[in-house]
């Protein structure tokens, strides 16, 4: 399984046909799946997946710490300067629903998934400032239920009350591997670079779980998957039957 990868697996139709007996909204209910975790983890796929599922929303908020970083050296703002990225944040024209990723009107989608947009956006992911502004895009995005939002800090920060709370997880290696042959996230690497991607993961996880800003750690009440050793279908089944489980009780 690899992150971010479009979900080609055929027992995971895209046009939802298999929503008829797993739908949440059948019951009236509009839930809020938060779906947490690292760089690696499996998180794009399991939640394009889910939300196809479900026939939600797919938000990823690690697109718009990507898309603001792209436009911050787009516009070669000083990526120190924590004043000009949260006022960047606060205007930019940013669409990242459904898989778009659009700034200005722009398609970025390729853009920003390279590694200097990797280590640019998690400088300005660290910034108190720029989060608030962020966040606050992503709750008028979800307040509504009906959505499967994927980042960092999802459960514990931006949507704490969510009715489903994941957490995914793998081995540094397994997230090694699948980023480094991402087609998404190769430029280039492919392979033979492993070692270098896994290198790069590690800081990213460092700056990630120790920034004051919305830390990434998993939520109290939080479902921990360890997607390690699962097939996509495995891992998107597993969320399902999480998210029927909420479902049922609402």
């Amino acid at each position: 399984m690899r992150d971010n990868d479009r979900v080609s697996d055929s027992t995971i139709p895209h046009d939802g046909s298999r929503v008829r007996d797993s739908d949440p909204s059948e019951r009236g209910s509009r839930l809020i799946v938060a779906i947490d975790g690292p760089s690696g983890a499996g998180k794009g796929t399991i939640a394009r997946a889910v939300a196809t599922r479900l026939r939600y929303r797919h938000i990823d908020t690690g697109a718009m710490y990507r898309a603001l970083a792209w436009k911050a050296t787009h516009d070669s703002i000083d990526l120190s300067n924590e004043a000009a990225l949260s006022a960047l944040a606060d205007r930019i024209n940013l669409d990242v629903a459904e898989g778009r990723v659009r700034v200005d009107d722009h398609d970025i989608a390729a853009a920003i998934r390279t590694p200097e947009i990797d280590t640019a956006s998690a400088v300005v992911a660290r910034y108190p400032r720029v989060r608030t502004a962020l966040i606050a895009r992503q709750r008028a995005l979800g307040t509504a239920g009906g959505v499967v939002m994927e980042g960092r800090d999802i459960g514990t920060v931006v949507f704490p009350g969510a009715e489903v709370k994941i957490f995914l997880d793998a081995s540094p290696e397994e997230r090694a591997r699948r980023r480094a042959t991402d087609p998404s996230h190769t430029a280039g690497r492919g392979v033979a670079a492993i070692q270098d991607v896994a290198t790069a993961l590690e800081e990213r996880d460092r700056s990630d779980r120790t920034r004051a800003a919305s830390p990434l750690t998993q939520a109290a009440d939080a479902v921990v998957i360890d997607t390690t050793t699962l097939s996509i279908e495995d891992a998107v089944e597993k969320v399902m039957e999480i998210v029927r489980e909420k479902g049922s009780r609402q």
